[in-house]
């Protein structure tokens, strides 16, 4: 029987099972597969904190979300169009994000009793109606991937753990991805175990035939490729983007790359991937702990390495004693924040944006530094060369506020050829014949010089007392504090005139300006490109530049009526607008460990529209406020 084929602009694909079913290696090839067809790809991985919850429950989901399309797409997608379930846990937790009519792909062997009691249903949806407004496709797919691997001489165990290529292939094939990338990853990442190989290969084949021959699906699904600028593209995840990114700025500037850090999540992959890195020169130090880490980066620097460390929101407090010595040092250092659900431990593995003012305010002392933040995975590379450029020329510590979403998501990245990238000029100073040297003296930018130590008649006190200006001597008069405390101030506040103009999308004046920052651009953009096509008289700003922030915002924000500002936090961006523009915004808010979806802001910016003065309603997922 041949199958219909039907031509799709875009479409998301949820793989969803137990944290030890292989679904985060099920969506990651399957994103890469989609990338090497020629879509353009966002991924959304969410995985449980624990290392093994209790198989079978809820709170042992794993799954992993792609969108991808033949346009420009920027989230991973609101609803899922093709879900498939390994157990009635993953469908449970999964199936309220499916859209009406979606595909549903289950493994109905492992709808057992006791499964369907460890996800708390009383009786079989498959069987009650419950998933009746869906496409539903019941396999077999515990018992046919133990029959294509039964010569091979694996342990049932052993079997099993190729569903995850089953379901694969069976999802290879509706959706008409070519086998060929994935064959080749089962050849380099098993080819040391050919049986293991083999058994993998085989799953794959037989859920591609199996899509191929029976009689229970009766469509295929087809993405064209999607038509971007020539170039080379791949695939790239936010953490592996930033490891990247930091070894590009080593090579503009001429640096040596010096990383320190201690493994927390989901900040680990980029203390990972730097470690598997040292052909490029890269020195990665893994501390006892943050203090040692932080410690570690700025004797680096110190000693004239490009020094990083990176963490999440409970190691950057550990660290922010040592910020604050690289702040009085006046050395170059990036710091990276991972950020994720908090306080305390929190939910370690999901998203939130809730450190900025920690970034801002959470060293004792007046205490400022830069702050910049990606807004995407991919943009994560060109964001660790910017941080850097910033702290080289300026003299001072950046932190890089990154978080879980664009951390462990990837997107589709046009690889740059680092002689389009532009130099970071370094300069150290060399002793002038007759001329003291000044450690504290100050350059247009009020940066102070970079001096290597052991360099003959530059040799200079290092240390947190407060300095002299000028020499850098030791110094507790009052007045030189003031001095020195407003020079570190005025030189961190002059980095925004070294910004570009701020880009406003949209009317420039009108009803209202949506402000996004950091991983909200994707949804906050899909959300305004939905507004705009209604007809809406809305604007869209993104912030790059966190602090300071860029010194035309405030004649944007004051050429429209009303400004809405959504944030994976309680309202920390907010705060800071209406603090230092003396003008009202209205709070979008959510913190519940997983980005915005686009129909949430949709319907927070209508309204704002349609309330006017009148304080918006909030819904159920995210928490809409009226601040005057």
């Amino acid at each position: 029987m041949e199958k219909r084929v039907i031509e799709l602009e875009e479409a998301t694909v949820r793989f969803a099972g137990d944290s030890g079913d292989g679904m985060q290696l099920a969506g990651t090839q399957f994103t890469h597969t989609s990338a090497v067809a020629g879509n353009d790809v966002v991924t959304f991985p969410d995985f449980p904190a624990e290392i093994r919850a209790p198989r079978g429950t809820k709170a042992g989901v794993s799954g992993f979300q792609v969108h991808f399309g033949a346009k420009r797409v920027y989230t991973p997608g609101d609803q899922v169009d093709a879900l498939v379930a390994m157990n009635p846990a993953a469908l449970a937790t999964s199936v309220p994000d499916l859209v009406p009519g979606g595909l549903l792909i289950v493994d109905v062997d492992s709808f057992s009793q006791r499964d369907l009691e460890l996800a708390g249903y009383k009786s079989n949806p498959l069987e009650d109606g419950t998933v009746a407004n869906y496409q539903l496709v019941t396999v077999e797919i515990t018992r046919l991937t133990r029959e294509a691997v039964k010569d091979l001489g694996l342990t049932t165990k052993e079997a099993d753990r190729c569903r995850n290529f089953f379901a694969m292939g069976l999802v290879y094939w509706i959706f008409d991805r070519p086998l060929e990338p994935t064959l080749r990853f089962i050849e380099a990442k098993f080819g040391k175990k050919p049986i293991i190989a083999e058994a993998n290969r085989r799953a794959l084949m037989a859920g591609y035939h199996y899509g191929e021959t029976t009689e229970v699906i009766h469509h295929r699904y087809v993405v064209p490729p999607i038509k971007l600028p020539p170039g080379t593209y791949r695939n790239i995840v936010g953490n592996q983007a930033l490891a990247w990114g930091l070894m590009a700025a080593a090579r503009l500037s001429g640096c040596d790359l010096f990383f320190a850090g201690y493994p927390i999540t989901p900040a680990s992959d980029i203390l990972h991937e730097l470690a598997l890195r040292r052909e490029f020169g890269v020195r990665v130090f893994q501390a006892e702990d943050e203090i040692a880490a932080v410690a570690a980066a700025i004797g680096a620097s110190f000693g004239g390495a490009m020094a990083v460390t990176a963490s999440s929101g409970p190691g950057i407090s550990l660290k922010l004693e040592g910020i604050g010595l690289a702040v009085m040092l006046e050395l170059p250092l990036l710091v990276i924040d991972v950020q994720r659900a908090g306080p305390s431990t929190g939910m370690p593995t999901k998203t939130e944006q809730a450190d900025l003012l920690q970034a801002m305010f959470g060293r004792h002392g007046e205490c400022p530094v830069a702050i910049v933040a990606p807004r995407s995975p991919a943009d994560c590379f060109d964001i660790a060369i910017e941080a850097w450029r910033i702290a080289v020329k300026h003299m001072t510590p950046v932190i890089i506020l990154s978080d879980a979403y664009v951390a462990n998501g990837s997107e589709a990245w046009r690889i740059p050829s680092i002689s389009s990238l532009p130099k970071i000029p370094v300069e150290h100073p060399q002793p002038v014949e007759g001329q003291p040297f000044l450690p504290y003296a100050r350059n247009e930018w009020l940066a102070r010089p970079w001096a290597i130590p052991g360099t003959p008649q530059l040799m200079h006190r290092i240390g947190g007392l407060e300095k002299q200006d000028g020499t850098g001597g030791v110094s507790y008069d009052g007045d030189n504090h003031q001095r020195m405390v407003e020079l570190r101030a005025k030189k961190v506040a002059l980095i925004a005139k070294d910004y570009p103009p701020q880009i406003v999308e949209g009317p420039k004046s009108g009803k209202l300006l949506v402000v996004s920052w950091g991983s909200t651009f994707g949804s906050v953009y899909s959300a305004v490109q939905e507004l705009w096509a209604t007809g809406q008289d809305v604007a869209f700003t993104h912030l790059r530049y966190l602090n300071p922030l860029p010194l035309d915002l405030e004649d944007i924000l004051s050429r429209y009526e009303h400004v809405m500002v959504p944030e994976l936090n309680l309202g920390q961006l907010a705060l800071l607008l209406q603090a230092k523009y003396l003008r009202p915004v209205h709070r979008v808010n959510k913190v519940k460990g997983r980005p915005f979806t686009v129909n949430e802001l949709v319907e927070a910016a209508l309204g704002i529209l349609e309330a006017g003065e009148k304080a918006p309603q909030s819904s159920e997922n995210v928490i809409v406020e009226y601040v005057k």
